[in-house]
């Protein structure tokens, strides 16, 4: 069975286990406050320079996702997302559970505009806004859940709607690597710290056993972050495990190779899909892909690879996702291109 139902199945690239292993019998003190994780924050700080960020690691995306929001926002305050982003599809609704509303917006490509986002937070300033849920801060996936990405030019504008309108922007990077190596991104890692309140690198998803790491650039996010974190359970006791393995992976800039390999694995797939004459649902140019083919195709198909069965389409068609990663191999690309084929 060849796999491309996801990229956080496999363990983790060989560099970060090894750094694991080397640093096994090791003691430290917990909770984060060990030597790898501030090597590993002062890594990230430099990278992204933003030398005065907070850098908090946390395990997995749903629970940094929830322990920022609700950090961030006061109760009466909302955020607003596109409909398919993973904190209104994916997380069981952990946002709304800490007391947060979750203003979603249909798109057609999983991306939110300028003008959607005014039309949303003007809808709920109507003279009487104390008895509304209000609008306050702004949700984005880079990239998305459709592995759409937002551009520069994109990024700058909501950026510049979230100043005009008084929002917050935070980023959810849980394939971050993706977006940014995709070659139609045209972010760098230092622009995200000037456009972004906050935002998380994704490690689950891009080569590292589990882990996100939560950079928080806006001053009035710092204090007490620490508490929170213990709050919501979301302090690792053996917090250098997440440390160890995000040094590992800054180090030479491991993790955007990862994502640039995911991405490659990707590109032959849409390539030989498109070539082959067939269609997909979203223009992704990551290592998410959504190609669509007929439900008797598709269940031939699953007999010999792990994907996931997306939208149900009228004439029997039928959306798929395959999604690459660090550890996918030319051979299971090959692979399904041949089995596409016969």
């Amino acid at each position: 069975m060849y796999f491309l139902k996801n990229d956080y199945s496999e363990g983790a690239h060989p560099a970060v286990m090894a750094a694991l292993e080397r640093t096994n019998l090791e003691a430290t003190v917990g909770y984060g406050l060990d030597p790898y994780c501030a090597a590993a924050a002062e890594a990230i700080r430099r990278r992204f320079a933003c030398p005065g960020a907070d850098v908090h690691f946390l395990v997995g995306g749903t629970q940094t996702n929830f322990t920022a929001i609700s950090a961030f926002l006061r109760p009466w305050e909302a955020v607003v997302a596109a409909s398919t982003a993973h904190i209104a599809v994916h997380e069981s609704g952990a946002i709304e559970a800490t007391g947060h509303k979750v203003y979603v917006l249909p798109t057609p490509d999983g991306k939110l505009t300028p003008a959607l986002i005014r039309e949303a937070v003007m809808a709920h300033r109507t003279g009487t806004e104390e008895h509304m849920v209000l609008p306050r801060m702004v949700y984005l996936s880079e990239s998305t859940e459709l592995g759409t990405v937002y551009t520069l030019d994109e990024l700058t504008a909501i950026r510049g709607v979230c100043r005009e309108l008084g929002l917050y922007l935070y980023l959810d990077g849980a394939r971050l690597s993706c977006a940014l190596t995709c070659g139609s991104c045209g972010i760098e890692p230092e622009d995200l710290p000037r456009l972004c309140d906050a935002f998380y690198i994704g490690g689950t998803k891009n080569g590292l056993l589990f882990g996100e790491a939560l950079v928080i650039v806006r001053e009035e996010f710092k204090p007490y972050f620490r508490n929170c974190l213990k709050q919501r359970g979301a302090m690792l006791a053996k917090g250098r495990l997440l440390g160890v393995q995000f040094q590992a992976a800054m180090e030479d800039d491991l993790w955007l190779r990862l994502g640039e390999h995911a991405n490659r694995m990707a590109a032959g797939l849409r390539e030989g899909i498109r070539a082959a004459g067939w269609s997909f649902l979203a223009d992704s140019p990551t290592n998410q892909i959504f190609p669509i083919f007929p439900q008797t195709m598709v269940d031939r198909l699953a007999a010999d690879f792990a994907f996931e069965e997306f939208d149900a389409l009228p004439g029997g068609m039928r959306a798929i996702r395959l999604v690459t990663s660090w550890a996918t191999t030319e051979e299971t690309v090959s692979a399904f291109l041949a089995a596409l084929r016969g």
